[in-house]
């Protein structure tokens, strides 16, 4: 086990023993019920804080995603912990009003966090899709600038260079009923470039022309999706 894991399971038990070490020592275990509600929900409080970082998406915006997630458990933690430390220090009879009073706090924060992780799924999903959709042109434009540059013979090196102004100028949004054409265009690349290694002139130019439709047909469907 690491030690920076050992030593955040430390500082994280540190709050625990030392409330319950106040608790018990300051006023012992017999108590009304409305003390042992907020004592419950205090522990709830501070659990939620401590497995928030198991529930923010991983993506690029993880740490925004933190943050939000963070904000949220954290409020709720520190007022949880004012409503119970006020409902010990009275230990009112009753147990209603402490019941109440805290499940409504605790629904508002649930129904909160829950509101923001779906959010923050949201987002990401639309950073997947947009790096998905940039990777495409990054990646077929860097292959095609890969192909040429180890090409000597000016005909078959324009064909190929007109695929990659194509290709270089198109959207780099796309649509998911384009992901079969795009992979294709992909392979297309992959098999071109088996042609410019054994140096198969015809089958080059061939190659090269249907990957320039290939590519001008993606785009043209692409704005009928648009």
């Amino acid at each position: 086990m690491k030690k920076a894991y050992v030593l955040w399971i430390i500082l994280d038990l540190i709050f625990l023993v030392i409330f319950n070490a106040v608790f018990f020592v300051a006023s012992g275990v017999g108590h009304e019920a409305s003390v042992w509600i907020s004592y419950g929900f205090i522990h709830f409080a501070y659990l939620m804080l401590l497995i928030t970082p198991g529930l923010i998406r991983k993506g690029t915006s993880a740490a925004v995603f933190g943050f939000s997630l963070y904000s949220v458990s954290s409020i709720y933690f520190l007022l949880e912990f004012i409503i119970g430390v006020i409902f010990i220090l009275i230990s009112p009879d009753g147990y209603k009003a402490a019941l109440l009073i805290q499940l409504c706090v605790a629904g508002i924060y649930c129904i909160t966090l829950i509101s923001q992780m779906i959010a923050n799924e949201h987002t990401a999903d639309s950073e997947e899709k947009r790096q998905y959709q940039i990777e495409y042109v990054k990646k077929a434009s860097a292959e095609l600038k890969s192909l040429m540059d180890s090409m000597n013979d000016e005909e078959t090196k324009n064909k190929v260079e007109k695929i990659y102004d194509a290709l270089y100028a198109s959207p780099v949004k796309s649509h998911p009923g384009l992901a079969q054409a795009e992979s294709q265009i992909l392979v297309g690349i992959a098999s071109l470039r088996g042609y410019v290694s054994a140096g198969e002139k015809a089958q080059i130019v061939s190659s090269a022309d249907s990957l320039l439709i290939a590519v001008n047909e993606r785009n043209r469907q692409l704005k009928m999706f648009n």
